[in-house]
């Protein structure tokens, strides 16, 4: 097949083609090993370079390229432009179906241009893109689910997700969670005092953190309001924590309280392995009920125990450890999930594909659309 793929350039924070970071990478990546021609087509908002890059594969005839501009200072005509520019691409390499990812502005855009070029089309959401700053633009959301519907195959990064899209977006085509997994050969057991040792941290005692986005508004304030009861009850336990954060609401600072600022991804999986607990905090909001925290995936597969808020997918994915779940939002039941944790260092029984084996399964049902089409 040949398979046009549409996506903003800038993800959690990464740059997609630089950094080969994460879905919005690997659904292409993995599409052109299997022997496919992939073109992916980036939007950079954020001024990245423009131009063309070739992937190796490392097997077969597939191929990888991926074609990237960016808005720059005319940020307007630039905007208005880029449709009628990536049509005119999209004739010229002639796809046999069109991947929408990444944002409101790539599905519904995908969906306009696989319709005029009549080629099955696919929406990717990994998040519920509604919780999104660009949903409160008027007429998005309706782009969206409009896009959405009409798409013959819809994979989303969970089940509640995928339910929403079902019952509430009304799609007619086939609906899938598909969350985002990891690159097994960097999140994976490490030796701890190894880890710990290359990351600065105390060698001794308990250490307790996360690696993310440590904003107020994705509920890293519980974990700041836990941490005096941990620290009470465990008088060895330290925090450690990486990721950007708010100007106006910096990490901790204690004696006990280790931060690391921005951390490369394989750096990431080193932490994961110092630790003896991590933390994954929700809030109850439109985006935390219907987001797949892919960190859960990351400490799994390094073997670490965890604790998480109790919303959205979490409880099912920890139901064969309920202590480790805490109320969202409630510090004083997130410092007895910790405690409780540091005491059992319970880990459920998860098998984590990596992205190889979900974009096999994946695979099918996209030829299974081209030959609906010819």
């Amino acid at each position: 097949m040949r398979i046009a793929f549409l996506c903003k350039r800038r993800y959690m924070g990464k740059d997609v083609i630089a950094e080969r970071y994460a879905r919005l990478y690997e659904i292409p990546f993995q599409l052109a090993r299997l022997g496919h021609d992939v073109c992916g087509f980036c939007l950079s908002y954020q001024g990245h370079e423009a131009g063309e890059w070739v992937h190796d594969t490392d097997s077969g005839p597939g191929r990888l390229v991926w074609e990237s501009r960016s808005l720059g200072r005319l940020y307007v005509p630039a905007l208005v432009g880029y449709p009628l520019h990536l049509r005119h691409r999209l004739r010229e390499f002639a796809p046999d179906i069109v991947i929408g990812a990444s944002d409101i502005p790539h599905v519904a855009l995908g969906a306009w241009l696989a319709k005029r070029m009549n080629r099955p089309y696919v929406a990717d959401l990994y998040d519920n893109f509604e919780s999104f700053g660009q949903a409160r633009i008027p007429g998005l959301v309706g782009a969206l689910r409009r896009a959405t519907r009409s798409a013959g195959l819809v994979t989303t990064t969970s089940e509640p997700l995928s339910e929403l899209v079902r019952a509430g977006y009304q799609a007619r085509g086939e609906v899938i969670a598909m969350p985002s997994t990891v690159d097994t050969a960097v999140f994976r057991p490490r030796d701890q005092a190894a880890c710990r040792r290359r990351l600065g941290l105390p060698a001794e005692g308990v250490l307790v953190g996360t690696a993310g986005n440590l904003r107020k508004d994705k509920g890293v304030d519980a974990l700041y309001a836990a941490w005096p009861a941990v620290a009470a009850a465990h008088p060895s336990a330290q925090l450690v924590l990486a990721g950007p954060h708010d100007h106006d609401f910096p990490p901790l600072r204690h004696a006990r309280v280790h931060y690391l600022g921005m951390l490369p991804h394989a750096r990431t999986a080193e932490l994961f392995c110092a630790l003896d607990v991590g933390v994954i905090y929700l809030r109850d909001t439109a985006f935390g009920r219907y987001c797949f925290p892919q960190k859960a995936y990351e400490m799994l597969a390094c073997e670490l125990p965890l604790v998480a808020a109790a919303v959205g997918v979490m409880p099912a994915l920890l139901a064969d450890t309920p202590a480790a779940l805490y109320r969202a939002e409630d510090a004083h039941d997130l410092a007895r999930a910790i405690t409780a944790q540091l005491a059992d260092r319970h880990r459920p029984n998860i098998a984590i594909e990596d992205w190889a084996a979900l974009i096999r399964y994946l695979e099918p049902r996209l030829k299974a659309l081209c030959a609906r089409t010819v």
